[in-house]
């Protein structure tokens, strides 16, 4: 049978064609199963055209217990005065603490104004060589060869999410929704400076004033910089004496202001999950920058930079 299927007369014909062929001369030799069988058995059922191979990516796991041990980045547009003009909003963010490391507004997206927005990034935090894990999707600015040797010369490690899944980057994601559903958010920017006078409302009311959910309701700032801790004692405090004063108000349980969370992950393992925390832990890194006092809300530690396609301004 495998001599009539390599016939060359059968050679380029399917089994099922070949069946039919062979009745019509009254000739049965065997199933068409069975022909895929015989020809199974010589590895010679295959798609005959080459096949696009698509690389297993491995889901990415990123733990971060303190400040400054993983951030995440990531380009989002906003549209400019006219159908299909748009502006770049690069921004970097920690995120354990939610606190925006870094943001530019450019023309066009580049891997030369990303490598500056990084650089300068890692330069104000103090980052030290291994510290830091930089995690982002694979745009062409963020895989762009340029940035990866930074990253190497800086001894910062990257990781990118899958192709095509955005909840590998949740927390970009999730910030870019905060940006765009605020009430003073335009349809249409009509300049580059008017995106550039917005984001420098947005960025310090976000992480100074922006009592975050995720955070037990404290700002980006105070969990960055240390100061989470005091701040929960505070509000503890409040919470007991107006329990003392009316306790049947409280259902007569103490009320408590919450806990910052000990871990945070990008894609958990399957036997870690997220545990439920008891107790708020902050984390010690020391920051080349310093932490600012509690005195001084409108200090930030934020690097801001602005820049057109070709200059950046850093304040």
């Amino acid at each position: 049978m495998l001599d009539v299927l390599h016939s060359e007369r059968f050679v380029d014909a399917a089994p099922h064609q070949i069946y039919a062929a062979l009745l019509d001369e009254k000739r049965y030799l065997c199933s068409v199963r069975t022909m895929y069988r015989i020809l199974e058995s010589e590895h010679e059922v295959r798609e005959r055209r080459n096949q696009c191979r698509r690389p297993a990516y491995t889901k990415p796991e990123l733990l971060a217990t303190g400040p400054n041990q993983v951030w995440s980045w990531d380009i989002t547009k906003l549209k400019g005065p006219v159908k299909w003009s748009y502006f770049y909003l690069y921004v970097i963010l920690d995120i354990f603490s939610r606190y925006v490391i870094g943001w530019m507004v450019a023309q066009r997206e580049s891997a030369t104004l990303a490598r500056r927005l990084v650089s300068a990034s890692v330069d104000k935090q103090g980052i030290v060589r291994d510290q830091l894990a930089l995690h982002a999707d694979r745009g062409p600015s963020m895989t762009s060869k340029s940035l990866a040797l930074l990253l190497a010369d800086l001894g910062v490690t990257k990781t990118h999410s899958r192709p095509y899944t955005s909840t590998d980057n949740p927390f970009s994601e999730a910030h870019f929704k905060t940006l765009k559903y605020r009430p003073e958010f335009p349809d249409r920017f009509g300049s580059l400076q008017d995106a550039r006078a917005l984001c420098r409302r947005f960025f310090p009311w976000y992480n100074e004033d922006h009592r975050h959910g995720g955070l037990a309701l404290l700002t980006p700032a105070d969990v960055h910089y240390g100061r989470a801790q005091k701040r929960l004692e505070q509000r503890a405090r409040v919470l007991d004496l107006a329990f003392l004063a009316h306790p049947e108000r409280f259902k007569r349980q103490r009320p408590t202001p919450g806990n910052v969370p000990e871990a945070v992950w990008i894609n958990p393992p399957p036997t870690t999950g997220r545990e439920e925390v008891t107790e708020p832990v902050i984390s010690t890194l020391s920051l080349a920058a310093g932490a600012p006092d509690l005195g001084s809300p409108t200090n930030s530690g934020t690097l801001k930079l602005t820049c057109s396609a070709t200059q950046p301004e850093i304040p």
